[in-house]
């Protein structure tokens, strides 16, 4: 059993779609689970429909929506601050830094975040490489595992197989409970996943029902 999970991600909503099936998972198994958030996703395109947020106000709505589902999650936050859609553009060595002295501190035995160069989003490359570079630089006898989700399209063809599969479906209205937890993305992205249906949860279960990660090696 793991001692404690820290979830490394950019935005909020990253930890529902990509890990709230893990997180569960372990959460139902006692281990404590923190989730590192990096930006609130204020530069997001999904202002709700019919429309709810603006430029203005997203960033606050997205900031209550992380909070509640952190709270449907029964996981600790930190908000590391930094802005939507500029990750990429940050001293890696700074972001590296920061999030090591995170993972010194928390002392987590596993950290689950994005596989650089298959996370389809320039902030979740950015993040999920400054992530690894942080575990690298940790004393090797203090050093947690890894798992990195990669989520794009080639990555089976050019990594292979995931090593590591949870199967999200008995615990799947948590995590429809966490996705919808992010209101002002949820209908937006499970209804981009096929148009054609009503059914949400069913479309959710369908595309977000296993949960698959890369161990890294060092």
């Amino acid at each position: 059993m793991e001692k404690h999970v820290v979830v490394i991600y950019p935005h909020p909503d990253d930890e529902a779609f990509g890990a709230s099936g893990t997180i569960t998972t372990f959460r139902q198994q006692g281990v404590p689970v923190t989730y590192l958030c990096g930006t609130l996703g204020e530069m997001g395109r999904n202002m709700g429909n019919p429309t709810f947020a603006t430029r203005e106000t997203l960033p606050e709505i997205r900031k209550k929506e992380l909070i509640d589902a952190c709270e449907v999650l029964d996981i600790e936050l930190k908000m590391l601050g930094y802005r939507d859609k500029t990750l990429e553009f940050e001293s890696r060595d700074e972001v590296a830094e920061h999030l090591k002295a995170l993972l010194e501190q928390i002392k987590p035995s596993l950290v689950i975040t994005h596989y650089p160069g298959h996370a389809v989003h320039p902030d979740h490359d950015a993040l999920g490489a400054a992530a690894i570079e942080a575990v690298r630089r940790m004393d090797p006898a203090a050093r947690p595992k890894v798992w990195a989700q990669a989520i794009s399209k080639t990555h089976v063809e050019e990594l292979g197989e995931p090593d590591i599969t949870i199967d999200a479906k008995p615990v799947f209205r948590q995590k429809m409970k966490t996705i919808m937890a992010h209101q002002s993305q949820a209908q937006g992205m499970l209804g981009s996943m096929n148009p054609d249906t009503d059914d949400i949860e069913a479309i959710a279960q369908e595309w977000l029902g296993t949960e698959r990660f890369y161990t890294w090696t060092y």
